[in-house]
């Protein structure tokens, strides 16, 4: 079984992600998970933290000579602002921590933020102890085992992009025909969206959200190609590999909403006009020499892959740490007051695309060493090219 974890709070010394059960051999660098972190800092609208932080990570374990060796790979990814926050975050006690407490406590909680929530949870003070935490810093860690994921999909031909379809009202038009190589494309772009004409209203509308202490969310669209037919399962609930991504996705700060395909859209269309027709394509191996005609189901039927392209629409809500702040609780004296305000950015949706990348890439190396397995790249490779063969066979 594939499974990551990471550790570390915003404004602590360092983030950490530990990815396990990613098979030997599988080259990888640092620069190619380098280069995901550097995608995951940029969009217009970012706050300073970006200005301050340039993301690196140093293998400590699990790679030798340029590939994996089987074993746990942890990653270690140095916050650079951690001295600016010393005396704040130190994780030993200091002279005075009986007097009082630390700078910067956190009492105005945030409407919309983990604060009071994880504070009574928790049985905490100084809701500091929470946002550290909750901080979207984390998803810098997931990007990273998303981003060695991502190598090993590379390998056996699969391809995960994304791009902005939605921001702060604004729709982007969806081309007819995406670029082949999805991230190239809307890397180009400074809200990583294909729509130029839709890009010059967002970013009027993200300089007036700022201007006027606000926020905005929006909605990127994930794209995977190269999937064989297969992988995930019919058989229970939590093998349906639909389900696996929406939680996955869902697990996102500030996701509220995830679609594949169709998506909602699908309930409020007929049957003949939602579900889609198949024909036969020989020669098309990955789908079982089948294609469909449309692709409204976004690529799974059954809780499986179809082969056609993964399609998947991840929906961020507002930042809720907003410059012009709302009204709250102090929780230290119980009257009314006006949130905190944490250093924060405007939006941080075209940043959230590429951690769905990451994300969505988990899920389908999980699902993909569940079903070829193999100790090696080599092994999983021949099981997989064993299978298509197979595919081969049945299509006579």
């Amino acid at each position: 079984m594939l499974r990551f974890t990471t550790a570390g709070e915003s404004h602590g010394p360092a983030l950490v992600s530990i990815l396990e059960g990613l098979p030997a051999g599988v080259p990888l660098l640092a620069a190619d998970v380098d280069a995901d972190l550097a995608r995951r800092q940029q969009g217009y609208g970012r706050g300073r933290r970006m200005q301050i932080e340039t993301d690196r990570i140093e293998f400590l374990s699990g790679v030798r000579a340029g590939e994996t060796l089987g074993s746990p790979i942890s990653m270690l990814i140095r916050n650079s602002d951690w001295q600016n926050w010393l005396e704040i975050m130190d994780p030993a006690p200091r002279d005075g921590d009986a007097d009082g407490p630390r700078k910067r406590q956190v009492t105005r909680v945030r409407p919309g933020h983990a604060d009071l929530t994880g504070l009574l949870k928790y049985d905490r003070t100084d809701a500091r102890d929470i946002l550290e935490r909750a901080s979207a810093r984390e998803t810098t860690a997931r990007v990273a085992s998303g981003a060695v994921c991502r190598v090993l999909l590379r390998e056996l031909g699969i391809r995960v992009g994304s791009h902005l379809v939605h921001l702060g009202g604004v729709d982007a038009a969806r081309p007819t025909v995406l670029p082949d190589d999805i991230n190239a494309a809307s890397d180009a772009s400074p809200l990583r969206t294909l729509d130029a004409a839709a890009e010059s209203e967002m970013i009027a509308r993200i300089d007036a959200a700022k201007k006027d202490g606000n926020t905005l969310g929006g909605i990127c669209e994930v794209v995977v190609t190269g999937l064989p037919v297969g992988l995930g399962s019919h058989v229970s609930w939590d093998r349906r590999l639909d389900g696996r991504l929406g939680q996955a996705m869902l697990s996102i700060p500030a996701v509220k909403g995830v679609e594949i395909g169709l998506g909602f859209e699908a309930a409020r269309r007929t049957g003949a006009e939602v579900h889609d027709e198949i024909e036969a394509a020989l020669g098309n191996t990955r789908m079982g020499h089948v294609r469909r005609k449309t692709n409204r189901a976004g690529g799974t039927e059954g809780g499986m892959t179809t082969g056609e392209e993964l399609v998947i629409r991840v929906a961020m809500k507002p930042i809720s740490t907003l410059m012009r702040p709302l009204g709250t609780v102090d929780v230290a004296t119980g009257q009314a007051a006006s949130a905190v305000a944490e250093r924060s950015d405007v939006t941080a949706v075209p940043a959230m695309g590429v951690i769905a990348e990451a994300m969505a890439a988990f899920v389908l190396a999980d699902a993909l060493l569940e079903k070829f397995g193999g100790d090696s790249l080599g092994e999983v490779r021949r099981n997989l090219d064993a299978y298509l063969a197979r595919l081969d066979e049945r299509a006579g």
